[in-house]
């Protein structure tokens, strides 16, 4: 029997070195093409559900493929901070989650013919209060561009963390542990 192909759903350069970690190397790597606008009043986990619900149904795939999709936020109650549209926002978001504690939602998608399973994980993360000058001098680093909240807990922000409670690899964007048991669940062998 064959392994069944693994399709990617997402072009995260993170995603792929979490999917290495568990031995994988996706077969394609299609990111879809969605509308990632939060509508008024969604709270940060049903948005996080709602968005990689939609990446998995636009992912184009065979019926024996396993499609694996995700999305992560960072929420500071029940505002969700996205991928800040420059610099300037970045400073905001940065600000806004400095000395305080904020969750990162990583809703996680797998796909395989009309079956599909879901888990999202949703880790706490503790910010210590940040200076302008380590905020400036972060930013001008370009490490905040592309990641949700502005800061990457794998990069030079991990010296920002002071605490956790969850996931570290869900605040990455692909908690490895449940993407491992989705990907089972739906018939990929990891460990062989």
């Amino acid at each position: 029997m064959t392994r069944p192909r693994l399709i990617l759903g997402s072009g995260s350069p993170r995603r792929l070195e979490l999917l290495a970690q568990l031995g994988l190397v996706p077969d394609a790597v299609r990111p879809p093409d969605v509308d990632e606008t939060p509508i008024k009043g969604e709270p940060p986990r049903v948005y996080c559900e709602r968005i990689t619900a939609s990446k998995l149904a636009a992912v184009e795939a065979e019926a024996d493929d396993v499609v694996l999709c995700a999305d992560t936020t960072v929420a500071v109650g029940r505002r969700i901070l996205g991928k800040a549209r420059n610099a300037s926002e970045a400073a905001d978001f940065l600000r806004l989650v400095s000395g305080r504690r904020h969750k990162v939602v990583t809703a996680l998608g797998v796909r395989r013919g009309a079956r599909s399973w879901h888990r999202t994980s949703v880790t706490s993360v503790k910010v210590k209060r940040l200076s302008d000058t380590e905020i400036a001098g972060y930013l001008a680093k370009g490490d905040w561009e592309g990641k949700a909240g502005s800061y990457a807990i794998q990069g030079p922000a991990g010296a920002f963390v002071s605490w956790i409670e969850g996931s570290y690899t869900g605040v990455m964007g692909l908690p490895v542990h449940e993407t491992a048991n989705l990907l089972q669940a739906a018939g990929l062998e990891i460990w062989r």
